[in-house]
């Protein structure tokens, strides 16, 4: 059943924060998904993340992610991953570098039968402000 839920999770990575595929989304992500740790200007819904994932993609092209390891327990996940984007789009004000930059993500999703429920997360904007602004 882990392998499962760690395979739900992928198929997000994959087919969704990197190949931007919204239908995908749609059928991994509940109605009443709840984001414990929304993006700086983004609530905690499903709409929200949505919403954050087209600004990424508009913001950042060439998207890559080396997923570190990932573990299950019960229903939650835990996904390290690197990303590796250009800078390709406006983002926070910045405009656009051309830059190729890296950063890590650390994430906890709940996975109830065949969809992604809730969301935990660690990703410092800053580090990514600060590889486009210098």
């Amino acid at each position: 059943m882990s392998d499962h839920k760690k395979a739900i999770v992928r198929k997000l990575i994959e087919e969704v924060q990197v190949g931007g595929n919204y239908a995908v989304f749609d059928a991994l992500m509940h109605p009443k998904f709840i984001d414990h740790t929304p993006t700086p200007g983004f609530s905690p819904d499903r709409d929200s993340v949505r919403a954050f994932y087209r600004a990424f993609h508009a913001s950042f092209s060439e998207p890559v992610c080396e997923i570190d390891f990932q573990t299950a327990e019960g229903d939650l996940v835990t996904t390290r991953k690197v990303y590796s984007v250009t800078h390709s789009g406006p983002f926070n004000g910045i405009p656009p570098t051309g830059r190729r930059i890296t950063f890590d993500v650390i994430d906890v999703l709940k996975v109830e039968g065949e969809f992604i429920t809730a969301h935990w997360g660690i990703l410092n904007l800053m580090k990514i402000v600060a590889q486009i602004s210098w």
